[in-house]
């Protein structure tokens, strides 16, 4: 459903939220192993986010990455905009460049109640409550 990059930002930044709530800033070597990702690609990533503001950066001795209480309240939604645009909210579920609503693809009504439904979970899922999650030990980041 999302890409390779959309699921390793999501992971990245639930994984911040958790190091945040400690008061931690982290570097991308601890973001990668807790987050069972490629160095490189985490640094990508959060290069990335950052040019979203999505996630916050601190140079030098004693910083890192990290959420404040504002960037806790963004969604998920907003993640998988800043990563893979808004195609999965309003793509031909088929891959159709011209389903439209007078002209829909064989899947078009009912992939478009699944976008909605996907759409209105990922802007309720919001970061600090995910990472609250975490926290909980009610959910986990690793395989």
């Amino acid at each position: 459903m999302f890409s390779k990059t959309c699921e390793h930002a999501i992971r990245a930044l639930i994984f911040i939220a958790k190091k945040s709530n400690d008061g931690a800033r982290v570097g991308i070597k601890e973001i990668a192993q807790g987050t069972d990702a490629p160095e490189q690609f985490i640094a990508k990533i959060l290069h990335e986010l950052t040019r979203h503001k999505l996630v916050r950066s601190l140079k030098g001795p004693g910083g890192g990455f990290y959420l404040d209480e504002p960037l806790l309240n963004n969604n998920l939604a907003n993640v998988v905009k800043a990563i893979d645009g808004d195609r999965l909210f309003t793509g031909c579920g088929l891959g159709l460049k011209n389903c439209s609503e007078t002209k829909p693809c064989p899947l078009h009504n009912e992939f478009k109640k699944i976008r909605t439904e996907l759409f209105t979970m990922l802007q309720s899922a919001r970061l600090g409550e995910l990472q609250n999650q975490l926290t909980g030990k009610l959910a986990y980041l690793t395989r």
